[in-house]
């Protein structure tokens, strides 16, 4: 009796830790995926190219659903790639609905423009998610793939810093410092 007794109540306790066990996971998954849903949001807000508000995200385990509208092609593509460029984001499922037609732009002024928007956009990104830069400090301008940062900052580190963050991101062929040291 006292065997099975024990028995028993070893088996609700090792039970009992592991849902303890599961649930803990359950919330970090919830929590992983709060953040870069929040990350998401943040980096489209932050593109001047996109209206963020018409632009919904939905993250499941690290797999991001972008729903909702955008003015053209290249917006929607836009959207995809400045999340697919996000820490953690395993997938972009791009469900976007484009409303315009293309104009007679060229495409590889298009491409061009994309890249360019993109870079700006996760360079201030990372700019911003760094708890070692004052991202809101720092104007971030691109074209043709040259970052052009500007600014103020307090200290020759915290510039070096921002100066390696925008050099470290794809796409980025060249940086120009422009970023003023106070003090």
């Amino acid at each position: 009796m006292k065997k099975t007794t024990l028995s028993v109540l070893m088996s609700v306790v090792l039970g009992s830790m592991a849902f303890s066990a599961n649930a803990a996971q359950d919330w970090q998954d919830d929590a992983k995926d709060a953040w870069i849903d929040g990350k998401a949001e943040t980096t489209l807000l932050l593109n001047t190219n996109l209206n963020s508000f018409d632009i919904n995200t939905d993250v499941t385990d690290g797999n991001v659903t972008l729903t909702g509208k955008v003015d053209s092609s290249v917006d929607k593509a836009l959207a995809a790639e400045l999340v697919k460029s996000l820490d953690g984001v395993n997938d972009v499922n791009n469900e976007l609905t484009v409303m315009k037609h293309e104009g007679d732009q060229d495409s590889d002024d298009l491409a061009e423009s994309l890249t360019d928007s993109k870079v700006a956009t996760v360079v201030k990104t990372r700019l911003l998610f760094s708890t070692d830069v004052s991202g809101t400090d720092i104007n971030v301008d691109v074209e043709n793939g040259v970052v052009t940062l500007e600014g103020t900052v307090s200290s020759d580190a915290e510039r070096d810093l921002a100066v390696t963050i925008a050099k470290n991101t794809d796409d980025v062929k060249d940086v120009v410092s422009e970023i003023r040291v106070a003090g």
